[in-house]
């Protein structure tokens, strides 16, 4: 807008003079040469921001959207473009195919720095979106220059009628080195070797932040002389950057304000300069250019939600992710820039392309708001929970601790869910550290290789704890230790943040309150408990809190070889869960498992059909391993109300180590009465009955939440 105004369809149009003074002729190609600086710095910084594992880690829906979405709309554009060479004069021809090129484009870039604007990158629909167009436009990418080079042979063999294979074969064998030195040379030795010379929690040093950007540089001169765009070097080497602190935050800290705020807009900015809204010579061919914007958004977004609703996406998001991946930005503007300089397009062609461009960037952003409910920002409508992961597939848990002891709590846990070389736990365990003074918030990733610091010392502890569980259970458990330096009140966001990318089944979150050995409530934090609770509303997975009484182990006059662990069931998605987790842990011969299901004569005959189906299909293998396991035993307890209920619950306080409950429940004949008394809602009414500071007992609780799968 600011080069349109100062250009010459405003300012330049009333005042010749004014424009030739402000922007001189020779001036153009300094303005040229800094907002192609600012593209190559923007293109590397959207690649240090993303995680390019997330190509190797999509699913099956975000392929069959990124091949769908490249597919169908480039085949559509061939004959469409076909079509229209044949109703079109020859020397107009070039300038239509290049239009329709660029609208099949689905730019990762565009796509990430929407979804950042609109801080919904780490989300479910955002991960699919971001997902769906890094292959998308890998794949175009490759299709392109293959497609280039084997022009490049044809036009170098004009005179001699044939095609140049020599040509063709140099083109990609400079292209393929370019990208193997990239990913092979400065990734592991250079990047790593910066990583592991800078001491946790600092930043990077100034002159190693100036070797990166003359590589920057030197990539882009590169991919410029091997004929490749020449912002494709400097992605790809964005790409190879190790995501997070210390060099990936420290470049994005240095590098993002003097790109994103000056140089990159200048892209835009000589864009509007550059053309003239009042001068259109052929009222026709640009009427047409804009028919080919609109319609050709339409049926992209189309094609989008048909591949989304048969991949099972719900309806809403759907047309959303169709809103999202026809975005268009500085990619495309600067695309149509160049080819505006290759004199493949005129500047009407281009003033055309450019108010397109800005039209269609607003009605997304609109449509995005509209569509999108930004309060469900981590929930998701993939199965991320123990219910739906298969006995002998790899268990991923996130063990949030605040103190040295609730790591030797969750360790215990995850000791007594039979990790095994069939079923291993990848354990991500993370030290929430309360934010002081003026210090910026960092999350620090200790299997980096970083040089210890002074910063570290108070998360040592716990790193040398979970690093110890690891290695006496080499080939069995798998841990990633992580330090977050924030405020309290965004430490749950920290949580679901790190559960989301890691794409955990489970969360295990300490209990608020913490007990000496003689039993006494020594601490009652209302900031650990608010933690817990945003959780409960926004984690990506289920979740567990557990009430910790290890302490009182040694008041216990019951010894036993087993570690003993009951579940109460009652039914509902909550007790399924935690059945689930159990029968992780039956198979391990020092865990005995007792399940003790609840019934009573009105809830059997009021009990929903489809409800009591899936309860009894979740008991079915337990029933099935008491048949063959000594350690699992099955009890069926019939209760009246509640306080039948609570007494039986007392009694088996002295009999259990932990005893496993679901946080929600129906309105049951069993819970009677208790939930009057209940003063934590966040653990439900036998969660609350049992983590009771009256209790005395060793016995530990966790109180499981199955994950909340958004629906629609």
């Amino acid at each position: 807008m600011a080069g349109i105004i100062l250009g010459p369809t405003v300012l330049g149009n009333l005042n010749q003079d004014f424009e030739n003074s402000l922007f001189a002729p020779e001036g153009e190609v300094f303005l040229a040469t800094l907002s192609r600086l600012g593209y190559i710095f923007f293109m590397f910084l959207i690649g240090v921001k993303m995680e390019p594992s997330l190509v190797k880690t999509s699913g099956r829906r975000a392929w069959i959207m990124a091949i769908i979405s490249t597919a169908v709309p480039l085949v559509l554009a061939l004959n469409v473009s076909a079509y229209l060479d044949s109703l079109l004069p020859f020397y107009r021809r070039i300038t239509i195919r290049t239009v329709i090129q660029v609208q099949t484009m689905s730019p990762f870039p565009v796509v990430a720095i929407l979804l950042m604007d609109l801080e919904i990158v780490n989300t479910e629909l955002g991960r699919l979106a971001l997902t769906s167009a890094l292959i998308s436009d890998l794949s175009a990418t490759v299709l392109a220059t293959f497609t280039s080079f084997l022009r490049l042979g044809y036009v170098s063999s004009t005179y001699h009628n044939r095609f140049s294979f020599v040509t063709t074969t140099q083109a990609l064998t400079f292209t393929a080195l370019l990208f193997l030195s990239i990913v092979f040379l400065a990734r592991p030795f250079l990047f790593k070797w910066i990583v592991k010379c800078t001491p946790e929690g600092k930043p990077v040093k100034a002159s190693y932040i100036t070797m990166v950007v003359i590589l920057v540089l030197l990539s882009a001169i590169l991919s410029d002389s091997f004929g490749l765009p020449y912002h494709f070097g400097p992605f790809i080497l964005g790409l190879c950057v190790p995501a997070g602190p210390p060099l990936g935050s420290t470049l994005v800290q240095k590098l993002d304000s003097v790109t994103s705020g000056l140089l990159a807009p200048l892209m835009a900015t000589f864009c509007g300069l550059k053309i003239d809204l009042t001068k259109y010579s052929d009222l026709q061919l640009q009427g047409m250019i804009f028919n080919i914007f609109f319609v050709s958004s339409f049926v992209k977004a189309l094609i989008i939600v048909v591949a989304a609703l048969v991949t099972q996406v719900p309806v809403k998001d759907a047309f959303a992710l169709s809103v999202i991946l026809n975005a268009q930005g500085i990619v495309q503007m600067a695309s149509y820039l160049n080819n505006n300089l290759t004199m493949t397009i005129d500047r009407e062609t281009l003033a055309s392309a450019t108010i397109s461009v800005l039209l269609i960037s607003i009605i997304v952003t609109v449509v995005i708001r509209f569509l999108y409910d930004f309060s469900k920002t981590y929930t998701g409508y993939l199965k991320r929970n123990i219910m739906h992961s298969t006995l002998n597939s790899e268990l991923r848990v996130l063990a949030c601790v605040h103190r040295h002891d609730e790591a030797l709590a969750a360790i215990k846990l995850l000791e007594v869910s039979n990790p095994t070389r069939e079923s291993p736990i990848a354990a991500y365990a993370l030290h929430l550290v309360e934010l002081l003074g003026r210090a910026s918030p960092l999350i620090i990733n200790h299997s980096l290789g970083q040089k210890g610091s002074s910063s570290s010392s108070r998360s040592q502890p716990t790193i040398d704890t979970f690093t110890n569980f690891e290695n006496h259970n080499r080939g069995l458990v798998n841990v990633q230790v992580f330090t977050a330096f924030s405020l309290p009140k965004y430490m749950h966001q920290d949580i679901c943040s790190l559960a989301f990318d890691k794409m955990v089944s489970l969360i295990i979150l300490p209990f608020h309150r913490k007990w000496n050995y003689q039993g006494q409530v020594i601490l009652d934090s209302s900031l650990f408990r608010s933690i817990n609770r945003f959780v409960l509303e926004m984690a990506p997975c289920s979740v567990g809190i557990l009430v910790d009484r290890r302490k009182l182990r040694q008041t216990s006059p019951v010894d036993s070889a087993y570690y003993r662990v009951s579940v109460i069931f009652l039914g509902g998605d909550d007790d399924r869960e935690a059945v689930a987790y159990v029968k992780r842990m039956a198979y391990s011969s020092a865990v005995q498992v007792t399940v003790i299901q609840l019934v009573s004569a009105d809830d059997k005959n009021s009990a929903n059909k489809w409800e009591a189906m899936l309860d009894s299909e979740s008991l079915r293998d337990i029933k099935f391993l008491c048949s063959t396991r000594e350690n699992v035993v099955l009890h069926e307890e019939t209760v009246n109300d509640g306080s039948d209920t609570a007494s039986l619950v007392q009694e088996m306080q002295d009999n259990f180590d932990l005893i496993i409950v679901g946080r929600r429940h129906k309105d049951l004949r069993a819970l009677e009465g208790l939930a009057q008394w209940s003063e934590l809602p966040e653990l439900g009414v036998l969660g609350d009955l049992l983590s009771s500071p009256d209790i005395s007992k060793p016995v530990s609780v966790l109180v499981v939440q199955q994950q909340l799968v958004q629906l629609k």
